[in-house]
């Protein structure tokens, strides 16, 4: 079960747009489809929720999705099942639930194709940001004239520049270079080698000081952090709105 807090602190109230994401929640647990359902629907997307695998691949026949949110402990079809039923027909994305932490059951989402595993229990803002990163991959990732966003940051690759509103936030050479790395890459761990440079100011036991320099630049709080997170056992990984 996802922890209590919500993604938003008011309900949403206006009508989706119809090019609103259509994620299909499949989950046993009444509880949690009803709670994850509200919450998806405060940040902008649509849902429909299925208890179980054969209600999921019913609503797959009449309706089209952007997204499947799949737990993977069910009765009768597991949804690591599904999952490798839905990747060998179509390319659609997935992001699976699960109360298992072991690596090992991970790796066997992963082997199955999902294309990201958040355990229980999770909190609903970075689920949400998990399944706007998964959705972005799909559309391609930022060019040298984008922007990424960082909830109150924006930073714009080309120019190098990190701001919070109207104020421009200092940054060093190697800040914009790992900003950039990460933003190439949104949502995917990137290993401490692969951040790491040749110089005597880059080797991997300085990557974790240039990474807090850096939390403190983009985080509201650098001990807890939220957009540059840890990849326990892989590296870093950046979150984006």
């Amino acid at each position: 079960m996802c922890a209590a807090t919500s993604a938003g602190s008011t309900s949403r109230r206006e009508p989706l747009p119809d090019n609103a994401p259509h994620i299909l929640l499949v989950d046993d647990d009444q509880r949690i489809r009803e709670l994850l359902a509200r919450v998806l629907d405060e940040q902008g997307f649509r849902v429909t929720p299925a208890g179980d695998v054969a209600a999921a691949r019913a609503a797959m026949r009449s309706l089209a999705f952007d997204l499947v949110l799949l737990d993977v402990m069910m009765p009768g079809t597991t949804g690591l099942e599904f999952a490798r039923e839905l990747k060998a027909q179509m390319p659609i994305p997935i992001c699976m639930l699960t109360a298992r932490s072991e690596t090992e059951d991970k790796i066997e989402g992963l082997e199955a194709g999902v294309d990201d595993y958040v355990t229980k229990p999770f909190e609903p803002r970075e689920l949400i940001l998990r399944i706007k990163n998964i959705l972005r991959r799909g559309s391609g990732t930022p060019g040298p004239g984008d922007e990424i966003r960082m909830g109150e940051f924006t930073f714009h690759l080309g120019r190098g520049e990190l701001r919070r509103g109207e104020e421009t936030i200092k940054l060093t050479e190697r800040e914009r270079d790992l900003l950039r790395l990460f933003a190439g890459r949104p949502g995917l761990p990137i290993a401490r080698h692969e951040l790491s440079t040749d110089d005597a100011t880059g080797s991997e036991r300085s990557i974790d000081v240039q990474i807090n320099r850096l939390r403190r630049k983009i985080e509201s709080n650098p001990s807890n952090p939220v957009y540059l997170q840890t990849a326990r056992g892989k590296g870093y990984v950046l979150f984006t709105d």
